[in-house]
């Protein structure tokens, strides 16, 4: 068992020799990202049983949590540590349909106004609290002069900053988790209205997408001793289910290694 290279995050896991095994370890590694999360897999056949009814409440949790990560690994391996917010003037915009339109000749004009070349971005829309309609939260990961991103969008008004704000020595890496934290917090409230149009709760800039391997191993220790080789060095931060009073699937683990 080791590690097995996959650059697509879609790609399936390569087949490993299982004799005389009841189960193992495997652990997705985002080496661009600085993270890793996975779980045991039992090679143990399932025993019957009745066939639970889908929770809504619980499946929409589960998508909005599936989000999170994936935004905090887009953030974290393209460096995005610039936040900026994009809002409507006078009566603001209600349809969700027109703000997706106006957003994507936004990211297409700044890249022209830029060099060009493709843009790492992500983007997440919010319901403005006091009735003004949709504005947008973004994160990039490079220096884009205010004027150009006022230009690039002639709706109302725009804002940008360096998240800078953070513990020295923290680095870029920690920086764009942060911004992903802060875009993460309009994930979970997605309108119902979108949600039955397919709206995506985000968007970001394609051809950018973390890379991933995957670890396998015969217990946690040594998944986790296999990927923090990858760095030279242990986890910044560690989670582990049994810390969950509610746990209830297999045995898993996150780690986040210092950029």
């Amino acid at each position: 068992m080791g590690l097995s290279s996959a650059q697509d995050p879609t790609a399936e896991r390569p087949r490993i020799g299982r004799r005389g095994m009841s189960g193992y370890w495997a652990l997705a590694l985002y080496p661009d990202a600085n993270e890793a999360g996975g779980c045991y897999l039992s090679l143990r056949p399932r025993g019957g049983g009745q066939v639970q009814r889908a929770d809504p409440d619980r499946a929409a949790s589960e998508a909005a949590r599936r989000a999170r990560g994936k935004i905090r690994r887009y953030c974290a391996a393209n460096r995005l540590n610039r936040l900026g917010t994009l809002t409507y003037r006078g009566e603001g915009c209600h349809n969700p349909a027109v703000v997706r339109r106006d957003i994507a000749a936004f990211f297409k004009g700044l890249r022209r106004a830029l060099d060009g070349k493709p843009l790492a971005y992500v983007w997440v829309p919010q319901w403005h609290p006091g009735g003004h309609g949709l504005h947008v939260h973004f994160a990039v990961g490079r220096f884009i002069a205010r004027r150009l991103i006022a230009e690039a969008w002639p709706h109302g008004f725009t804002h940008i900053k360096l998240l800078g704000d953070l513990p020295v020595g923290s680095g870029t890496v920690e920086e764009a988790r942060a911004g992903a934290r802060y875009l993460a917090r309009y994930v979970a409230q997605w309108d119902d209205g979108e949600r039955a149009a397919g709206l995506h709760r985000y968007e970001v800039g394609q051809g950018f997408q973390p890379g991933r391997v995957i670890v396998e191993g015969r217990t946690e220790g040594e998944v986790l001793s296999l990927a923090s080789e990858r760095f030279g060095f242990a986890p910044a931060r560690l989670w582990r289910s049994g810390t969950e009073k509610d746990w209830h699937g297999p045995p898993a683990v996150w780690a986040a290694w210092a950029g």
